[in-house]
């Protein structure tokens, strides 16, 4: 499994918590499961492969990251929707976004722009092209507001 795919599956996650009173433990205990991705895995090519240790710690740190500081990641895109109000944003633009702007001001090692591009390809398989550049806009601007210094 690569990084990219664990990141989609980061954000099935993020936005199925969206639904329902689960914290972001319990959903990884009940979905990030092998016999889960046995079962979901024989309709959903995603979910052909359990992850490696590295990549099952990756979606954990996503999904757990996005869920301890929810309130602040809407905030933010609330704040970069110029004309839109956070309602209006469909709830996977809005999952993909939150795992977007988490790598970027959480995790380091993972540059912006590619935060920002693995969050546009993932878009174009679930929104219109017009809530992709959406997607896009909001997390360029996003970018270079709270990071002006460094390399986009």
């Amino acid at each position: 499994m690569t990084r990219t795919v664990a990141r989609e599956i980061a954000v099935h996650m993020v936005f199925e918590l969206g639904f329902g009173d689960r914290s972001a433990r319990q959903l990884l205990e009940e979905e990030l499961t092998p016999e889960n991705f046995a079962l979901i895995g024989a309709e959903e090519q995603l979910y052909a492969d359990f992850p490696d240790e590295v990549q099952e710690q990756y979606i954990r740190t996503l999904v757990t990251g996005v869920f301890d500081h929810g309130p602040e990641l809407d905030d933010y895109i609330s704040r970069h929707a110029v004309g839109w109000s956070f309602a209006r944003i469909p709830r996977v633009a809005a999952a993909i976004m939150r795992v977007a702007m988490y790598e970027m001001l959480y995790m380091p090692d993972i540059p912006n722009a590619a935060a920002i591009n693995e969050a546009v390809e993932i878009a174009k398989g679930y929104e219109t092209p017009e809530v992709v550049s959406f997607i896009n806009g909001i997390l360029g601007t996003f970018a270079r507001s709270e990071f002006p210094e460094s390399d986009q």
